[in-house]
């Protein structure tokens, strides 16, 4: 459901692989029963209406069911938690021009990537 990587990304505005996410929470979400129904239907018969609810810009994560929230919102933690820092450790030593300037052009840049991905997923968990 989410390619080889198991990945979901995430832009500043919008979820960018909504429907692998939006897919993939509704299953991993479902009781027992509705999988089974799922497996035997091989996956959701081609229904407009429910193609359009599957959609997951980020104003639609708040109406979520709790389930599918809980489990986006205890995905992120996992996620930041995987980071060897936190982000006010990224955004002190950002604002630290003297520590900065002390890294190599190749670390600035992965600090501000770093610092743009922990933004992007506090956002998320701010919506969920």
């Amino acid at each position: 459901m989410v390619g080889e990587e198991g990945a979901f990304v995430l832009g500043w505005d919008e979820v960018l692989t909504e429907e692998e996410l939006s897919t993939t929470l509704r299953v991993l979400c479902m009781s027992e029963e509705e999988f089974k129904e799922y497996k035997e239907q091989d996956g959701w018969e081609d229904d407009s209406e429910e193609e359009e609810n599957s959609t997951l810009s980020y104003q639609a994560l708040s109406r979520l069911k709790t389930p599918c929230k809980k489990l986006l919102y205890d995905s992120v933690l996992l996620t930041l938690e995987s980071y060897g820092s936190d982000l006010k450790a990224e955004q002190d030593l950002l604002n630290n021009k003297e520590a900065y300037e002390k890294l190599s052009r190749r670390e600035q840049q992965a600090l501000h990537v770093r610092y743009g991905q922990k933004k992007i997923l506090h956002q998320l968990l701010e919506l969920v």
